[in-house]
């Protein structure tokens, strides 16, 4: 598989992991922060954004070069992905409760 599928699988769970909460917080009805915004976002723009995070993760995995998981480059550059925007997120969003 070329390297430039992996970069994108990357950057597709990345997109997966950033929708996650947004949509979650959004379909409980909780106003959440979203980029772009000064205030939180309303439930309903949450879950439209995290809906948009994960189509543009989709159409990443779908059309750049499918997803095996398994084989090792794919499983290791989706984790990373996963990984590094969840440790991201996880410190941007603790300063926001201090």
């Amino acid at each position: 598989m070329p390297w430039i599928a992996y970069i994108a699988h990357f950057i597709a769970a990345a997109f997966l992991t950033n929708g996650v909460p947004h949509f979650v917080n959004g379909v409980s009805g909780r106003r959440f922060r979203i980029p772009l915004a000064r205030q939180p976002g309303s439930p309903v723009v949450n879950v439209v954004w995290g809906w948009a995070n994960f189509l543009i993760a989709f159409l990443l995995f779908a059309n750049i070069g499918p997803l095996y998981i398994g084989t090792p480059g794919d499983t290791i550059f989706a984790a990373a992905g996963m990984l590094v925007t969840g440790v991201l997120l996880a410190r941007i969003f603790e300063s926001d409760r201090q």
